[in-house]
Protein backbone atom coordinates (compact mmCIF):
# COMPACT_ATOMS: atom_id res chain seq x y z
CA UNK A 1 0.00 0.00 0.00
CA UNK A 2 2.54 2.79 1.02
CA UNK A 3 4.21 1.79 -2.59
CA UNK A 4 1.24 3.15 -4.08
CA UNK A 5 1.18 6.08 -1.96
CA UNK A 6 4.08 6.97 -3.60
CA UNK A 7 3.63 6.59 -7.37
CA UNK A 8 0.18 8.12 -6.86
CA UNK A 9 2.08 11.47 -5.63
CA UNK A 10 4.39 11.05 -8.13
CA UNK A 11 2.23 10.59 -10.81
CA UNK A 12 -0.24 13.68 -9.22
CA UNK A 13 3.35 15.83 -9.19
CA UNK A 14 3.73 14.95 -13.04
CA UNK A 15 0.73 15.56 -14.10
CA UNK A 16 0.50 18.83 -12.87
CA UNK A 17 3.56 20.09 -14.24
CA UNK A 18 2.26 18.59 -17.73
CA UNK A 19 -0.76 21.26 -17.27
CA UNK A 20 1.24 23.79 -16.01
CA UNK A 21 4.06 23.24 -19.14
CA UNK A 22 1.08 23.27 -21.56
CA UNK A 23 -0.78 26.11 -19.86
CA UNK A 24 2.62 28.06 -20.40
CA UNK A 25 2.97 27.37 -24.26
CA UNK A 26 -0.73 28.29 -25.29
CA UNK A 27 -0.52 31.50 -23.56
CA UNK A 28 3.04 33.02 -25.56
CA UNK A 29 2.03 34.99 -28.13
CA UNK A 30 3.49 34.12 -32.05
CA UNK A 31 6.97 34.89 -32.50
CA UNK A 32 7.65 38.09 -34.51
CA UNK A 33 10.24 39.85 -36.37
CA UNK A 34 11.66 42.68 -34.06
CA UNK A 35 12.15 45.23 -35.74
CA UNK A 36 9.59 45.17 -38.11
CA UNK A 37 7.07 44.66 -35.35
CA UNK A 38 8.05 47.65 -33.06
CA UNK A 39 7.88 49.89 -35.75
CA UNK A 40 4.10 49.00 -36.53
CA UNK A 41 3.21 48.70 -32.83
CA UNK A 42 3.66 52.57 -33.05
CA UNK A 43 0.85 52.75 -35.21
CA UNK A 44 -1.07 49.88 -34.18
CA UNK A 45 -4.41 51.43 -32.11
CA UNK A 46 -4.51 48.10 -29.88
CA UNK A 47 -2.33 48.19 -26.63
CA UNK A 48 -2.30 46.69 -23.36
CA UNK A 49 -3.13 48.22 -20.14
CA UNK A 50 -1.72 47.24 -17.06
CA UNK A 51 -3.89 47.68 -14.33
CA UNK A 52 -4.56 46.68 -10.65
CA UNK A 53 -7.68 44.66 -11.59
CA UNK A 54 -5.33 42.67 -14.37
CA UNK A 55 -4.83 43.30 -17.78
CA UNK A 56 -7.11 44.27 -20.69
CA UNK A 57 -6.50 45.49 -24.21
CA UNK A 58 -7.68 48.97 -25.27
CA UNK A 59 -7.88 51.33 -28.29
CA UNK A 60 -5.95 54.65 -28.63
CA UNK A 61 -8.24 56.11 -31.84
CA UNK A 62 -11.70 54.51 -29.48
CA UNK A 63 -11.85 55.23 -26.32
CA UNK A 64 -15.29 52.92 -25.84
CA UNK A 65 -13.41 49.76 -27.15
CA UNK A 66 -12.17 47.48 -24.38
CA UNK A 67 -11.48 43.81 -24.38
CA UNK A 68 -10.40 42.06 -20.99
CA UNK A 69 -9.54 38.27 -22.07
CA UNK A 70 -7.74 36.19 -19.78
CA UNK A 71 -4.69 36.21 -18.78
CA UNK A 72 -3.76 32.97 -20.50
CA UNK A 73 -5.62 34.59 -24.04
CA UNK A 74 -4.55 38.15 -23.83
CA UNK A 75 -1.60 37.95 -26.12
CA UNK A 76 -3.58 35.42 -29.00
CA UNK A 77 -6.17 38.17 -28.98
CA UNK A 78 -3.89 41.14 -29.32
CA UNK A 79 -2.31 39.49 -31.82
CA UNK A 80 -5.99 38.84 -33.94
CA UNK A 81 -6.81 42.43 -33.06
CA UNK A 82 -3.65 43.38 -34.52
CA UNK A 83 -4.07 40.73 -37.47
CA UNK A 84 -7.05 42.52 -38.52
CA UNK A 85 -5.42 45.71 -38.72
CA UNK A 86 -2.69 45.19 -40.40
CA UNK A 87 -4.57 43.18 -43.63
CA UNK A 88 -6.52 47.04 -44.14
CA UNK A 89 -3.88 49.36 -43.20
CA UNK A 90 -0.85 48.03 -44.00
CA UNK A 91 0.72 47.70 -48.02
CA UNK A 92 3.80 46.40 -49.94
CA UNK A 93 5.66 48.02 -52.34
CA UNK A 94 8.60 47.74 -54.38
CA UNK A 95 10.55 46.35 -50.54
CA UNK A 96 8.91 49.02 -48.59
CA UNK A 97 5.96 49.21 -46.26
CA UNK A 98 3.62 51.60 -46.48
CA UNK A 99 1.26 52.04 -42.84
CA UNK A 100 -1.75 53.69 -44.23
CA UNK A 101 -4.40 55.44 -41.68
CA UNK A 102 -7.83 55.04 -41.75
CA UNK A 103 -8.72 56.94 -45.05
CA UNK A 104 -5.94 55.27 -47.02
CA UNK A 105 -3.50 57.73 -46.34
CA UNK A 106 -0.08 57.14 -46.03
CA UNK A 107 1.49 57.78 -43.04
CA UNK A 108 5.00 55.81 -42.58
CA UNK A 109 7.15 54.04 -44.78
CA UNK A 110 9.40 51.70 -43.33
CA UNK A 111 12.22 49.87 -45.73
CA UNK A 112 12.20 45.90 -45.54
CA UNK A 113 16.40 45.15 -45.36
CA UNK A 114 15.71 41.28 -45.95
CA UNK A 115 13.21 38.37 -47.04
CA UNK A 116 12.81 37.48 -43.13
CA UNK A 117 11.33 40.47 -42.41
CA UNK A 118 9.05 40.39 -45.90
CA UNK A 119 8.34 37.04 -45.08
CA UNK A 120 6.77 37.85 -41.27
CA UNK A 121 4.53 40.71 -42.83
CA UNK A 122 2.84 37.88 -45.29
CA UNK A 123 2.88 35.63 -42.30
CA UNK A 124 2.04 37.26 -39.55
CA UNK A 125 -0.23 40.04 -40.73
CA UNK A 126 -1.99 38.21 -44.36
CA UNK A 127 -0.37 40.88 -46.65
CA UNK A 128 0.78 40.05 -50.13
Amino acid sequence: MSNFKNYLFALLAIGFIAIAVSAYLESQPEQKNKRIYEEIKKYSPYYIDKRFGGLQILSKTDKDFKEKPSNMEIFRQLDALEKRWGKSHLRIENSKLHILDDNNTGIATIPLQNQEEFHFIQQFYGVQ
